[in-house]
């Protein structure tokens, strides 16, 4: 029976706190409580449809937008066109955030090479990339629908732009579960400052919230409060989340409301990361020359985006089914080459190593591993020749560079190609639900067909949207 009808009319008052505003919040619960028991179910979810090529994603979400033609996509016309503004027809009826009509190109800010059998163009910034560069699928024709940071962030993690919606990692918890017992399906590690897009980000949106992410810490107790007080045991610990599960199981019972059962899996698995999260976090059995690979140094704040992607390998070990890594920096309106060397010496390194090391492990081949921000950069700076001394890229929505490895993607290969300013892709148009859709599509899931029911329409991540890569993977 549905557990609307056995709440009582003191129940809910007592939820409606100043008003009667959460009765639609109620018969909003009514028309996802048949997702959610399908969910909990143990036989497959309906849109696994595919042989999964991949157990796990780990995502590199470089936060701010690196620029894709200091990076990947060379183009010497810039170089050639230095200083001189574009011809109005190039940018006519494009929408920036703050470009002006007479902008001036801006030439690549570092050298390019060849690397590998594959051929693979990159910059000078990406040294230890470059020496994995069979091992990796660069494309350079991704295109999205926003062109300021925070609607953005959102699309690519989420997407929609608005607030709301469920992130990957979340859908994923909830399509096919998790292989780690005393770990969350999906976590969150951050590192080189804020975000735009904040927390909404990795929120479970509508799912159930035990599917929304985890974000873990860099130093201290991995989760806030996960230690116990000094005057609190385990046995006491065990006795009080029985007692607390008692309680919530007649609530339950009563009412049916499935955030009660959320509640309930959360507080253990709450208890058994307590045990787990402490051994995670301990790069003590780490050799000295995996710690040299990265890059990583635990008790180096400096050295947050290395440490996180060690402790992303170590969290693939453990089964954990989605690692979201988010490093805030790449937002270059001014000194593009200083910002972009920056960050590419704080990321470079960890991020090559992420590979080598999953591979040497037998971890690659059912590991998908994503880069990418949330657009590119455009090939002009902000203002006109006279004023362009900062030598700033803006936001480009049109065209930027994501990588991927592992998982079931074809390595050794570059898909899709811009025009010769890099304004525009000519070739193997991508868009960011195009990516959302792939990375679905490696863990065997149909995206059309991952969906939950709310507010009266069922919702998918890629909306009405996404075509799978078929030339990125096998």
């Amino acid at each position: 029976m549905h557990h609307l009808q056995h709440i009582t009319r003191r129940q809910l008052f007592q939820t409606c706190g100043v008003g009667l505003g959460k009765a639609a919040l109620a018969s909003l619960l009514c028309q996802t409580s048949t997702a959610t028991a399908a969910s909990a179910a143990s036989e497959p979810h309906p849109a696994l449809q595919y042989r999964p090529r991949a157990k796990r994603v780990i995502y590199l979400f470089m936060a701010g937008a690196p620029s894709q033609l200091d990076l990947f996509d060379y183009k010497p016309k810039l170089a050639e066109l230095a200083g001189q503004p574009l011809p109005p027809s190039v940018i006519d009826g494009q929408r920036y955030a703050f470009i002006q009509p007479d902008a001036a190109v801006l030439p690549p800010q570092f050298p390019f090479a060849k690397h590998g059998q594959s051929g693979a163009e990159l910059s000078d910034r990406l040294p230890h990339l470059a020496t994995i560069a069979d091992k990796i699928a660069i494309v350079r024709s991704v295109t999205t629908d926003q062109f300021n940071h925070a609607p953005a962030q959102l699309f690519v993690n989420t997407g929609s732009a608005i607030p709301g919606r469920p992130a990957i990692g979340s859908w994923l918890s909830y399509g096919i579960g998790n292989e780690a017992e005393d770990l969350p399906a999906f976590v969150v590690l951050k590192s080189g400052g804020s975000l735009s897009g904040g927390a909404s980000m990795w929120s479970s949106g509508f799912l159930p919230s035990q599917h929304q992410g985890v974000p873990f810490r860099g130093s201290g107790d991995p989760i806030l409060h996960v230690s116990n007080p000094e005057s609190i045991d385990q046995r006491m610990q065990r006795d009080s989340l029985d007692l607390i599960a008692d309680l919530n199981r007649q609530q339950l019972q009563a009412t049916g409301d499935p955030e009660i059962a959320a509640r309930i899996s959360a507080y253990e698995m709450a208890y058994r990361m307590q045990s787990r999260a402490p051994e995670l976090m301990d790069f003590q059995q780490e050799t000295a020359a995996t710690l040299e690979l990265y890059g990583a140094e635990p008790s180096n704040p400096a050295k947050a985006y290395a440490n996180n992607c060690l402790l992303a390998r170590r969290m693939a070990e453990r089964g954990v089914r989605f690692i979201q890594l988010y490093h805030a920096g790449w937002d270059h309106h001014s000194n593009v080459a200083g910002g972009v060397k920056a960050q590419s010496k704080q990321t470079d390194q960890a991020s090559a190593a992420l590979i080598k090391d999953l591979a040497q492990r037998g971890l690659l081949d059912d590991t998908l591993v994503v880069w990418g921000g949330e657009f590119g950069r455009t090939p002009m700076v902000e203002a006109s020749a006279a004023l362009g001394r900062a030598k700033g890229r803006d936001h480009h929505p049109q065209a930027f560079t994501m990588w991927f490895a592992g998982g079931g993607v074809r390595p050794g290969q570059t898909i899709g190609a811009t025009d010769e300013l890099g304004f525009h892709p000519t070739e193997s148009p991508v868009h960011v639900h195009d990516v959302q859709a792939t990375i679905l599509h490696q863990l065997g899931i149909n995206h059309e067909k991952l969906t939950f029911t709310y507010a009266g329409r069922p919702f998918r991540l890629t909306d009405v949207h996404g075509h799978v890569i078929n030339t990125l993977v096998s």
